[in-house]
């Protein structure tokens, strides 16, 4: 369980209508906004690890289902004004930082988890350019996977040691190509 200082944020994973042909544009744009993207729910526990889900919407049963699941009830949990996070001060020290006023009220911001976010669809979009929804959930563990593992002063790792602990990781596991391609009924399930 995350405790102490906790912010929580979600965001949109999917392709820039700009980047797209002209037909694709029409065939998968339908609406503004988030809609036709996976919708992704980031927790940051401050000075520790990064947490990522998939989630169906940002509606407050999906959203405070995971806080309620990762997050130690008593601790500090920062949101922004989304008002799915309403509700959450019964277990919570619950402070909000409403972006419409500004982003930083002293310790109530989500700057931990926006940068987060930052450094994820840099990646996607420098790295992989794009991604299959089946396989969003691998992309949001190697982020967090690198987030949880980065060099800091109290930890120097560097890319060799993290290479290491993660090939330390996978002995015993198999990735077949049926659920690599999504063609298993599991990787199916996971998108409904």
């Amino acid at each position: 369980m995350l405790t102490g200082e906790v912010e929580a944020d979600e965001t949109f994973i999917g392709g820039k209508a700009r980047n797209m042909h002209v037909g694709k544009r029409e065939r998968r744009i339908t609406g503004t906004g988030g809609k036709d993207k996976v919708a992704v729910m980031g927790l940051l526990e401050r000075g520790g690890k990064v947490r990522t889900a998939i989630v169906p919407n940002r509606k407050r049963q999906a959203l405070q289902a995971e806080v309620k699941k990762h997050v130690e009830a008593g601790s500090a949990l920062y949101t922004d004004a989304l008002m799915s996070y309403q509700g959450l001060a019964t277990e919570y020290a619950h402070q909000v930082a409403d972006h419409a006023v500004e982003y930083v009220n002293g310790r109530i911001h989500t700057n931990g988890l926006e940068n987060f976010w930052s450094l994820l669809k840099r990646g996607i979009n420098g790295t992989y350019v794009s991604v299959e929804p089946f396989h969003l959930f691998r992309y949001l563990d190697e982020q967090s996977y690198r987030y949880n593992n980065r060099a800091t002063k109290d930890n120097p790792l560097t890319d060799a040691d993290r290479f290491v602990l993660a090939c330390s990781q996978i002995l015993g596991k198999r990735l077949t190509w049926d659920v690599l391609t999504g063609k298993d009924a599991a990787s199916r399930a996971h998108l409904n």
